[in-house]
Formats: C-alpha cells, structure tokens, sequence
C-alpha cells in the first residue's frame, strides 16, 4: 500500500450545524488521496443533511458526539479513522501529513494543532499549546485519527454526555507514540466570542479540572448546558 493509496474515513458528527458544514467539508474534499466522508447527524433540524448529502454518506444517530463517531466508525472502510468537528477546517495537504505519520509503525493516531478563526491574541496564545505533547491541550475540535485496528481494539469513544474526546485521547496515549501534526485545523471561536475569551476558557479548564477528579460527566452536561 503506498501513502496515496491508504484510505482515511472521515467522520463527522453533526447537530444543526448548516452554517458552519460546508467550508468544513470542502476543506476535506480539497485533499489529495482516497478518503471518504461520513457525516452522523444527531437529529438536525436545519438543511444539515441536505448539505452533507452533497459530498458524503449520511446516517443518522441518537444524539451525543461519542455515540455519533462509533456510529460513523462502524460504517468506516478507511485504514486510519478521523473524528473532525463540523466546525472545524482541515489546513491543505493535511491527509499527507496524517499518511506520513501513520508510516511509523509504532505510531497509532494523533492530532493536529489548532487555530482559531479569530485573529484574537490570546486565542492565539491559547492556540500556541497545542503543539506540545501535553493530553490537557488536547481535544476533539483538533480533529483526532487513529488506525482502524487500534481504535476497535480499544472499543471506540466512551459514550458520555461531556468529555468524550478527552477520555478517548487519554487511552489512545496509552496504546503506543501519537503524533501532533503541524498542519493546524482551523476551528470556530464562536463560544469564546459570544462569552468572552477568558469567560470561555474558566469554562472550559473547570470542567476538565472536575472530570479529572471524579465529577460525573452528566452533571457537568447539565453545567456546561446552563452557561452555553
């Protein structure tokens, strides 16, 4: 199998998000190589699924991003998985990178650094982490990819109402080296415009800080729910 040759399956969970979807899939029907696209829609009630139909496969799903993307994993034919948030673009040449990557025996997934759309300083700075090795910088809007084989050995995502993306990075560290890609994913700083960059960001390292020690990732649901 030579790189252009080995398949990434692209997997989207969606929930109402026609305003944002489509730069997201351009983004990846601009990359080079074999691929393919599935968009798990939650339950939409906008034009989402028209609009993923035009360039995807589209399913449906109960609704929660972790229930979603083993939905879409389950239908997945590609060699590597990669979970990409609807509202976030793939920089160009971004599944080469992925295909170099996952030349590396020993490597089993990873993620790429991030950008934000706002040219904000300290969404910049926030941004400028995630090029390290670090699990707590890590989430599921830097897209995350994992070979096929190692995803099912591990069972997929936990299906919980919050946290998913950093669980399933947690465990995936665990099962050999991962990867942190330099091409970054452009994502959507639309919560830390509409509550203010540090507002969002208390918001966010809290509810990690309460995950990490014990709190149930549905009452942090109902949380985050109430200041969204």
């Amino acid at each position: 199998m030579t790189l252009i040759t080995m398949k990434i399956s692209v997997i989207i969970p969606t929930l109402n998000e026609e305003a944002c979807l489509g730069e997201t899939l351009t983004s990846v029907t601009r990359q080079v190589g074999d691929y393919e696209i599935i968009v798990v829609d939650g339950g939409s009630v906008d034009k989402t699924m028209e609009l993923a139909g035009r360039s995807a496969v589209v399913i449906r799903s109960p609704s929660g991003r972790g229930r979603q993307m083993n939905a879409g994993a389950q239908l997945a034919t590609g060699h590597v998985l990669l979970f990409l948030h609807a509202d976030s673009r793939l920089a160009a040449g971004a599944f080469a990178a992925i295909r170099e990557a996952m030349t590396d025996a020993q490597c089993v997934g990873g993620t790429f650094s991030l950008q934000f759309d706002q040219p904000r300083r300290l969404l910049r700075f926030y941004a400028w982490f995630t090029q390290f090795h670090f699990a707590l910088f890590h989430y599921g809007d830097q897209g995350i990819f994992v070979r096929r084989e190692v995803f099912e050995q591990m069972g997929g995502y936990q299906e919980i109402p919050i946290m998913e993306d950093l669980e399933f990075f947690r465990r995936l560290r665990r099962c050999g080296r991962m990867a942190i890609l330099s091409h970054p994913i452009t994502t959507s700083a639309r919560r830390f415009v509409k509550h203010g960059v540090v507002a969002q960001q208390m918001i966010n390292t809290v509810l990690v800080l309460l995950y990490l020690v014990g709190a149930s990732p549905r009452t942090l649901r109902r949380w985050y729910d109430d200041v969204r």
